[in-house]
């Protein structure tokens, strides 16, 4: 067993691939053996990883006893304890992928076969680290062998279904392609704020303190709101803060694809009813896949467990249109997230999903769903700055009110929060630029937030509550350094 430094993500040792697997491999059989003879029956998770430690440290006693017969050289105990560490984790966790989902700088993770790994750590740039696998059969094999941990059953990576999405220990979302790409490729992206509420968004400057009591009160106030954004910028973290403002009584469904908000588990709210989405088997029937249950089919099922809210991790596709009309028929107060990337693309953007709903969909009719459905569109926004030694700045840009049908039959939009830009005012005043939301026009709905307890006054601030612009690098065309604020 070669034993030398390693990146500073990963152990301090380098354990032999090749030994690892073997001992692995030994210990699956004896492990399967062991439980398929218990005569108590199959043992809980927790029962298989305990009985399961104590045959990896045996293996790996054995393995050592017979390296130091053949080489002379008897391994250290931190080398016997290394090489365990690493069967445990081929064996119960994600084997080399490990030390990097236990890193907590660590947001996004990207395989583009197995030796060409790359993460990206909060405000720095991508690196390449060292590879995940020995070989790309190796790797699908690892990611098979996590589809059946952690895919409930239902989720595999085959010929047959050459994509996986998978959630995984510590809220991770894991998405692969294989066989319809040249290589395996893996995205795994984590979620750092997964326990935020609106003030703490305040302390991280996604918000400040006037935006977020807004979203607070609209929330009381039953507003349906619908978080919208790029990728990678914060929208689920907003939504479950948001979320924590729902009165912990209320009775509340969650749908996604893959369990990311996890407000069932975080205690605040005492009545969640949480569904997840269930991929088909591989095998199509009637055209699509047998066993497949989408978000938009478990809608109309949610509606029926008697719920007050509900809420939709992320809109993709056709399930926008029962996830509109249960905002329209019910008492108000659900939100979803959609990919959009900028807000005023929303409303096409909606349009174009509602047509996937059927023939009978038009421009027009998702027109009036929306306009009818939505209260809110929340925007945000992330400005990345790391390429010229900057940092990654996430943040709500845009508040905008749906204030129903407007020219040529298009939801009309009310910019309730949005950047300012710099320049002189009408009194010669010097205004300086500010890319994220602050108070532009009252709502229309500005009584039924104040019933709830907002203070109108605080829109009457240009700038809101922040105390200084965003400190960014490139700020309104000007290459200086721009002015230090709350980031």
């Amino acid at each position: 067993m070669s034993v030398e430094p390693m990146d500073r993500l990963a152990a301090p040792l380098v354990v032999d691939a090749k030994v690892a697997r073997e001992l692995k491999r030994q210990v699956a059989a004896d492990l399967y053996e062991q439980l398929s003879n218990a005569p108590a029956g199959p043992a809980d998770a927790a029962g298989r990883r305990q009985r399961g430690r104590a045959l990896i440290e045996d293996a790996v006693a054995r393995w050592s006893d017979a390296y130091a017969v053949a080489h002379g050289v008897t391994p250290t105990r931190e080398q016997d304890r290394a090489l365990a560490e690493v069967v445990f984790d081929l064996l119960f966790r994600a084997g080399r992928l490990q030390p990097y989902l236990d890193d907590p700088d660590i947001e996004n993770i990207l395989i583009n076969g197995c030796d060409d790994v790359w993460i990206s750590k909060a405000n720095q740039p991508l690196r390449q680290v060292p590879p995940v696998a020995d070989t790309d059969e190796e790797l699908v094999e690892l990611l098979q062998d996590l589809a059946r941990r952690h895919g409930g059953g239902e989720r595999s990576l085959s010929v047959a279904s050459p994509m996986l999405a998978l959630r995984l220990e510590g809220g991770m979302r894991l998405q692969a392609m294989t066989h319809v790409t040249p290589r395996p490729y893996v995205a795994i992206r984590r979620h750092r704020v997964q326990n935020a509420t609106l003030g703490d968004l305040v302390q991280l400057g996604t918000v400040d303190s006037t935006v977020a009591s807004f979203l607070a009160a609209a929330i009381r106030a039953r507003k349906n709101v619908m978080i919208t954004g790029t990728q990678g910028v914060g929208k689920t973290s907003l939504l479950r803060a948001m979320a924590g403002e729902i009165p912990p009584d209320e009775r509340v469904g969650t749908l996604e694809s893959e369990f990311e908000l996890w407000l069932h588990t975080l205690g605040h709210l005492r009545q969640v009813v949480p569904m997840e989405a269930r991929e088909g088997n591989g095998e199509r029937v009637d055209g699509r896949l047998a066993g497949e249950l989408t978000i938009g089919e478990l809608i109309p099922a949610a509606l029926r467990m008697t719920l007050n809210r509900i809420i939709v991790g992320e809109v993709r596709s056709a399930e926008v249109v029962p996830m509109l009309r249960v905002m329209t028929n019910g008492e108000g107060g659900s939100m979803c997230t959609l990919h959009a990337r900028t807000p005023h693309m929303v409303v096409d953007r909606i349009a174009e999903l509602c047509l996937e709903y059927g023939a009978q969909m038009t421009d027009q009719l998702a027109h009036r769903l929306t306009a009818n459905a939505l209260d809110f569109v929340v925007h945000v926004t992330m400005i990345d700055e790391t390429g010229i030694g900057g940092r990654r700045h996430r943040f709500v840009s845009h508040v905008l009110e749906v204030a129903g049908l407007g020219e040529q039959g298009r939801p009309a939009l009310n910019t309730v929060f949005g950047p300012r830009k710099g320049g002189v005012d009408a009194q010669g005043r010097q205004v300086w630029p500010e890319p994220r939301a602050v108070p532009q026009t009252p709502p229309a709905c500005l009584d039924d937030l104040r019933r709830v307890g907002f203070d109108a006054a605080l829109l009457r601030n240009p700038y809101g509550t922040w105390a200084a612009p965003l400190g960014l690098r490139v700020n309104g065309g000007d290459d200086e350094q721009g002015v230090g604020g709350v980031a």
